[in-house]
């Protein structure tokens, strides 16, 4: 993402402007990684390793995507109400309709974070279990027949 490594906006228009284009990219970057993160369960279940090579691939670049766009915005909260700006304060920087409508939004980014984060233990557990079960098909139980 070439905006995370630009210089900081000269105003504080452009810098509100950057600071909200970037939470409407990840609205639509995490609901894209959601839809990735369901075809990668899709293909751990049907154990097509090239297809989740490929998606891994995807997932990767738009995980930096993301997080350039936080790093981001932590510059532009900043940049907007000083070295320990949070979100709550660049929003309340806003017109009331303005601000109910970001802050909306920033719920709905969170929720679909919380909801990422959940697919992707979720696939990471059936990935751990299948090489799990791989490894005692392949190399057999240690303690299969125990002394009593």
């Amino acid at each position: 993402m070439s905006n995370a490594a630009s210089p900081p906006p000269v105003s504080r228009q452009e810098a509100m402007r950057t600071l909200l284009a970037g939470i409407a990219a990840d609205m639509q970057a995490y609901a894209g990684l959601a839809a990735l993160l369901e075809e990668q369960f899709d293909a751990a279940l049907r154990h097509q390793g090239p297809r989740l090579g490929d998606i891994a691939e995807k997932i990767t670049g738009m995980v930096a995507e993301a997080d350039a766009r936080r790093i981001q915005r932590v510059a532009l909260a900043q940049h907007l109400n000083g070295a320990n700006g949070t979100m709550a304060q660049a929003f309340a920087l806003l017109k009331p309709a303005a601000r109910e409508k970001m802050e909306a939004d920033w719920l709905a980014l969170e929720a679909l974070v919380i909801e990422c984060k959940r697919l992707s233990k979720r696939n990471a557990d059936l990935l751990v279990e299948q090489h799990g079960i791989m490894q005692r098909v392949l190399h057999g139980e240690e303690h299969i027949y125990e002394p009593i």
